[in-house]
Order: structure tokens, then C-alpha cells, then sequence
């Protein structure tokens, strides 16, 4: 699925580029490019066709990216009215929230993590959040879904070991069991903290705040707000070594999961202090890590890279798309607090003119089924643009860059919930196959009723790419 890096710079060179027009001045233009390069995206995706399975990628794309697309494109329709891919994302998330409604398909159960089934959880929950086609009644819900996850992650949280957390895969037999990671956590406090604005239950945002406070008693919020990627279990004692076993790491997609659920926290308390303090710090840490200049200062000031991988190559597929996440996650924090907006809306300007520039690779298939000259690259900090890295993660990435300009602007609508108009149906005892640990849920009322095998890099790996970024 990949150019090699002379491939990919013989072809730069050879072709002219011609990149997406956009006008970010123009919500028509905006839409128009947003559609070009979602057609790209879809183009990799074969669940849909005789004999595959609805909701999965093909190699080498693991399950949690499919479900981290078919969020967007819930997304994508919402903000364009574009309904093109309504079916096959409608599909793909019943077949994988399985007739359960747990997220726990028979065809991953092997390698699942807890952050794999978070991306398919937080598809679920905005497919709830801008009311999303509803599947059918004798099929679990959206809010349904999302409520079942969060209820499977309460079974799962561990005192026992590290004094809480979840750990990053649910198996024992699975590599990673002994590591208890922000993504994972960071999905379910994102969740917890959704499910508490969509039903107004406390119980809910009781959980939001019990992982953050477990992410910064174990260290992996610090008090400058950097979120560090995550802290090793002992098989033997079962305690975690903050000072020793913590993988310092820095992704956008860790800072961008925890800075979307705190600003919802900060929605939902009607703007406490404790929770702007929380958003306005973990903002000006992503701020000032994840974003550098451009190679052409027309473009914007500054322009979001991953820091750690990206200016020496190292990034993996996984970690190419990490960069439409947190695009993804400031638009949302732009929209529940609205006070972010006025800081957050130039970066994400400067991300789209940037990502719209690198869509100009003219890549023949396989490698890309798009329109022709409109292949993404991944690193948008390139004045020539395209930079010959094509696959799901760069398209995700640049079609996040586009769309939700539309979202992060002055007076754009806040997500649903069930007191403003959300019709999804909610079953707040959902369990799945998880044993019920004797969760306690308070009193429900009737909008209640009414109402992501992700591989990340190993520790070891992740340090020696740190550091020898950090030396040169």
C-alpha cells in the first residue's frame, strides 16, 4: 500500500501539482474538496463487496482505523449533508457492534484492545450526537452501543493493579496486557464524558473525572498537561513504576482525546474553572508540541505534525493517521467550548490549505482509486505539497483537515443530546458478554431512556525514535 521513498519522489517530481482547490471563505468549495478526497477515502474500503466482511480494511489497516473512518464520515455527513456513504457506514457499524451490541466482533476478539473498540465506541456516540440515520429497532442503537462499551469498561477497571486504569488490551494472551495506556483510558473518559452531556447521568460524568484524576495520580497528565503514552504493569506485583515504566511519548491523538472530553466536561459543568483550566492548558501544550511552521508562511504561521515520527520517517500506518484525530477533537473542543474557538479556528485554517496543497499526488492504482492528481500526502508541512505517502491514515487525515473547518467557526451548533433533539435510543444496563460487576447508576430519568488490533509502538521502539529525534 506504500511508494517507497525514491518511488515517491521520482513521482513528485514527474508530476505536476495540481492539488484541491479550496476556498475556505466558500462553504461550497470547502464541501466540494471535502467530497473529492472522501471519495478517495472510501475507495480503500472493500467490506461492502461480495464476500468481505461490512466494517472491515484491508491489509494492512487494523479493525480500530475502520472504525476511527467510519466515525468521520458520520462527521462528513453531518457537517456537508452528503449521504453518499450513509449505507455502507450504517452497515459497517451494525455488523461491528455484532447483534450483542458490544463491539466485540468474533473476527477480532483475539487481538482486541480497548482502544480498538473505543473507535468504533466514539463512531457510535457521534453517530448519536448529530443524529445519524438510526439502524433499524431490532438492532442495537447508537446510544445503545456506546453505552455498552462504557459499562464494559467499568468491568475492566482494575484497583487492584496501579490503583485503576484500564489496561491496553483486554486479553491476557495478547501483547500489551501489561500496559495501561492513555489512548484507552482516553476513549473512555472521551465516552464517559459524552454519555453524561448526551443523558445529563451523573453517573457517568463520576467516571469522566475518576480516570482523570488515575491519568494524573499515575503521571500520565502531567501538571504542564503533557499526556504521556503510557505506564507499564508488572506481571508479578501488579504495581506500575511511574517513575521508571512510563513511556514519556507524545502523540497528537493522546492530547487530542483528553483535550475534546475535558472541554465537554467544561460544557457540561457550565463552564467550571477546574475544567477551563484543564482545557486551556492541555490547548496550549498541543499548541506548542504539535505544530510547526510551514515551508511556505502563505499557508498559516503554523501546521500540525506529529513530532515524534514525522520529520525523520519513522511514523508507522498506524500512526499516520493520528493527525486527523486531533484535528477531529479540536474542532469538537472549538464547538462545546466556545471560548477556544478564536485560538483554535486559524490552526485548523492553516491544516486545510496545507492538507488541500499535499492532496496533489497523481498515484495510479492500486496504490490510490481516487480521482486522478488528488492522491493526500501525509506531511503537510512541505511547500511542493504532495510528498508521495498515500493510504487511509493520509486521506482520513486530510479529509479531517477540510471538513471540520466547517465545524470550528463562530455560532456553529453544539452536538445533540437527548433534551435537544438526539432520538437515539439508550439502554443504560447494556452489557454485551461482560459479567455485571455491580456498577451503580444513578437515578434515570426519562431522557435517558430516550436518549479503536491497534498496535501501538512498543515502548522500547517509541523511546529510541524519541530520542534520536531529540538528538538531531
Amino acid at each position: 500500500m506504500r511508494l517507497s521513498w525514491l518511488a515517491a519522489a521520482l513521482g513528485v517530481l514527474a508530476s505536476p501539482a495540481v492539488a484541491i482547490e479550496l476556498d475556505l471563505n466558500n462553504v461550497e468549495s470547502i464541501k466540494e474538496a471535502a467530497s473529492t478526497i472522501a471519495f478517495g477515502l472510501v475507495r480503500y474500503y472493500t467490506g461492502n463487496y461480495t464476500g468481505d466482511t461490512p466494517g472491515n480494511l484491508p491489509d494492512p489497516y487494523f479493525w480500530w482505523e475502520a472504525g476511527a473512518m467510519f466515525g468521520e464520515l458520520v462527521d462528513y455527513w453531518a457537517l456537508t449533508g452528503d449521504d453518499s456513504y450513509n449505507a455502507i457506514t450504517q452497515q459497517a457499524m451494525i455488523h461491528q457492534g455484532t447483534e450483542n451490541g458490544d463491539f466485540m466482533p468474533p473476527n477480532q476478539t483475539r487481538t482486541l484492545g480497548n482502544d480498538d473498540q473505543g473507535f468504533w465506541g466514539m463512531a457510535a456516540m457521534a453517530a448519536a450526537e448529530n443524529n445519524f440515520p438510526n439502524p433499524p429497532p431490532d438492532q442495537p442503537q447508537w446510544l445503545a452501543l456506546a453505552q455498552s462499551l462504557f459499562n464494559q469498561w467499568v468491568s475492566r477497571w482494575e484497583e487492584q493493579t496501579c490503583g485503576g486504569g484500564l489496561r491496553w488490551q483486554i486479553f491476557t494472551f495478547n501483547n500489551g496486557y501489561n500496559y495501561k495506556n492513555s489512548i484507552s483510558n482516553g476513549c473512555f473518559f472521551n465516552i464517559a464524558a459524552r454519555l453524561a452531556r448526551y443523558t445529563g447521568n451523573q453517573t457517568y460524568a463520576e467516571w469522566a473525572t475518576r480516570v482523570w484524576d488515575w491519568e494524573e495520580e499515575i503521571g500520565l497528565i502531567t501538571p504542564e498537561y503533557v499526556v504521556r503514552d503510557g505506564v507499564g504493569v508488572d506481571p508479578i506485583t501488579g504495581e506500575c513504576n511511574n517513575v521508571t515504566n512510563v513511556d514519556p511519548n507524545q502523540w497528537t491523538y493522546n492530547a487530542g482525546i483528553f483535550l475534546h472530553g475535558a472541554a465537554v466536561m467544561y460544557n457540561l459543568t457550565n463552564g467550571s474553572a477546574e475544567w477551563r483550566a484543564r482545557v486551556d492548558g492541555l490547548l496550549a501544550t498541543t499548541t506548542a508540541t504539535f505544530f510547526t511552521a510551514h515551508e511556505d508562511p502563505s499557508v498559516g504561521s503554523i501546521v500540525m505534525f506529529e513530532q515524534l515520527c514525522e520529520p525523520l520517517g519513522f511514523c508507522n500506518i498506524d500512526q499516520r493517521s493520528f493527525k486527523g484525530y486531533l484535528t477531529r477533537w479540536l474542532a469538537g473542543t472549538a464547538t462545546v467550548a466556545p471560548h477556544t474557538e478564536p485560538l483554535i479556528r486559524p490552526l485548523l485554517e492553516a491544516n486545510a490549505r496545507a492538507a488541500a496543497r499535499a492532496c496533489s499526488g497523481n498515484v495510479p492504482a492500486p496504490e490510490f482509486k481516487g480521482h486522478p492528481g488528488t492522491a493526500c500526502g501525509f506531511r503537510w508541512t512541505m511547500a511542493a505539497g504532495f510528498d508521495g505517502m498515500v493510504g487511509v491514515g493520509e486521506q482520513m487525515n486530510a479529509l479531517a483537515a477540510v471538513m471540520y473547518t466547517l465545524a470550528a467557526r463562530p455560532g456553529a451548533p453544539e452536538p445533540l443530546t437527548a433534551d435537544t433533539g438526539g432520538t437515539s435510543r439508550g439502554n443504560y444496563a447494556a452489557q454485551g458478554r461482560t459479567m455485571d460487576r455491580g456498577i451503580a447508576y444513578a437515578d434515570i430519568s426519562l431522557r435517558d431512556r430516550v436518549a479503536a488490533g491497534f498496535l501501538t509502538s512498543a515502548i522500547v521502539l517509541g523511546v529510541v525514535a524519541g530520542s534520536a529525534f531529540v538528538m538531531i
